[in-house]
């Protein structure tokens, strides 16, 4: 019996055409995706869902999707996808991050231009018969300077298309190596020097943790006078609150947004600001972009129900059905070693190189190798997942490596992960113990047998006494309990290591705690998804 797909958005003629081409029957009902009613009641009978962004894909949905086995994303952005619910369920969720780079970094720049030529303040002016020709002066971005915050798939044709305008292109982006800069033509900086020298800041990164509110008032007081700030990428990004006091003082000239922090932005402090040019999220919104990704998923799910092969999977490896039960948990360890580099790691990767020994060795190290990448580079990249993780370290300039050997210890399989930076190497080994539990075996060369939990603090110092009575005295004054806790040493009196695992992450003060006692030389949050 041929697989069944509901297409619930608007998808092109030629994506519904693929499906049937490849053998999978297709409803296409492009307005049930509003209705919730509807979409509950018909949702059981399918194989696959392909949606756009109008679909809600949410745990309720997922629950009485009793058939799904795949549900496909015509775009890069799944907020609108419930995935722990998928994933617990079984069904593979698929994204096409590469679709619309092309059509996102020109919106970018039909930004940029606007902002600094005030074009659609200009338009009103003129068509309602006006002649303001000294109110609409503008500038040249011709030997400006283009800052580019994010210089991955996006920000990369961002910077090619300003170097092409004859700007000036400094880039942050933690990921990127000097080699891959200089291969791009622009010039690598860290965020002080970019918000320091930048005409015209461009966003091109997701957000997370550690890139929410990247611009804020601190920020903008490190900018030129008269910067001016464009963002394509996330709301949230920027405090629009604090960007719009810059706008009103005069410290930013202009600024161009695509994405807002509230969506559909009904309402925002941007609005009604002088050279402040506002669209609605349309960074995607190109005919070919529309019908790239539509084309892509309709390929993919196809590919996955027909032959089982997985493609932009967010939630499951590339691997075969007959390889999971073996693979998976070291899946999972090469996700967990990667996480762990990419965590700890705060200077630029220009190496990685991953040891198979024993058993796992005889695998599939392709799909080990991605996992790892996949957890090294997801604090900077989000969205980031098994497939594309060798793509983007590839365009960050990483050079990754694989080297497999039999048994050389007491355990029948290892991986071990070395990460070169400019400054030094670091290295994380780990196990699969005979409960299918992933476990870190060494850090930095220093044996130890440490479980791996969801929140975790990781510590270094010297070996001397007082170390075990002080992190167990601050966190027991904090309320964190310590449900694990394993040391490591190189020598008596040499280097030493400590991880802990915790029910709870812990605050930045209780952190700043440790370090005031003097003890420590390091001590960094770790956080792994632990499921």
């Amino acid at each position: 019996m041929a697989p069944r797909v509901l297409v619930s958005d608007k998808l092109s003629e030629t994506a519904v055409d693929i499906f049937k081409r490849n053998g999978v029957e297709v409803d296409y009902l492009p307005d049930v995706g509003k209705d919730k009613e509807k979409l509950a009641e018909i949702i059981g009978q399918y194989d696959g869902l392909a949606i756009r962004s109008a679909t809600k894909v949410t745990e309720k949905l997922i629950g009485l999707a009793d058939n799904l086995k795949v549900i496909g994303r015509a775009g890069i952005g799944v907020d609108n996808v419930d995935i722990p619910a998928a994933s617990r369920k079984g069904i593979i969720v698929m994204n096409t991050p590469f679709g619309n780079s092309i059509t996102t970094a020109e919106h970018a720049i039909s930004l940029m231009l606007a902002v600094a030529r005030q074009i659609p303040a200009a338009d009103v002016s003129t068509q309602t018969g006006k002649w303001e020709k000294s109110k609409f002066m503008g500038v040249e971005i011709t030997g400006k300077t283009l800052g580019v915050i994010g210089c991955g798939n996006i920000g990369s044709v961002v910077a090619a298309r300003g170097r092409g305008l004859r700007m000036r292109v400094i880039a942050y982006d933690p990921f990127l190596s000097h080699e891959r800069a200089d291969e791009m033509g622009v010039e690598k900086v860290d965020l002080d020097t970019l918000f320091e020298r930048a005409d015209f800041i461009t966003l091109h990164v997701p957000l997370t943790d550690k890139t929410r509110h990247i611009i804020d008032r601190n920020a903008i007081a490190k900018m030129k006078d008269g910067v001016r700030i464009i963002n394509c990428a996330r709301g949230g990004l920027v405090v629009e609150a604090d960007l719009a006091e810059a706008i009103k003082s005069g410290k930013v000239a202009g600024a161009g947004f695509d994405v807002f922090e509230v969506e559909p932005a009904k309402d925002s402090p941007l609005f009604g600001l002088p050279n402040v040019v506002c669209t609605p999220h349309l960074g995607a919104s190109t005919t070919e972009a529309q019908e790239n990704v539509a084309l892509q998923i309709a390929e993919q799910m196809s590919d996955y129900l027909i032959n089982g092969a997985v493609s932009n999977a967010l939630n499951m490896p590339s691997i075969s059905a007959d390889e999971a039960p073996k693979l998976m948990p070291f899946v999972k360890l090469a996700e967990y070693l990667g996480a762990f580099a990419g965590q700890v790691t705060e200077s630029p990767i220009q190496r990685v190189e991953i040891i198979y020994d024993g058993a796992v060795a005889q695998m599939n190290t392709k799909a080990l190798t991605s996992a790892a990448i996949a957890g090294l580079i997801k604090s900077q990249v989000s969205d980031v997942n098994m497939v594309s993780a060798p793509i983007m370290a590839k365009e960050r300039g990483i050079h990754v490596s694989e080297t497999t050997q039999d048994k050389s210890g007491v355990f029948d399989s290892y991986i071990k992960l070395i990460v070169t930076t400019e400054r030094q190497e670091r290295s994380v080994a780990g196990t699969v113990f005979s409960d299918g539990k992933p476990r870190f075996i060494q850090i930095k060369g220093i044996n130890l047998d440490a479980e791996i939990g969801r929140f975790m603090i990781y510590t270094t110092n010297d070996d001397v006494p007082g170390i075990i009575g002080t992190l167990g005295t601050v966190f027991g004054q904090s309320g964190v309990n310590i449900a694990n806790f394993q040391l490591g040493r190189d020598a008596p009196g040499g280097n030493a290591i400590a991880l802990l695992y915790l029910d709870a992450p812990v605050e930045t003060k209780v952190l700043d705690t440790l370090m005031a006692s003097g003890l420590f030389k390091q001590a960094k949050p770790l956080a792994f998804d632990v499921g």
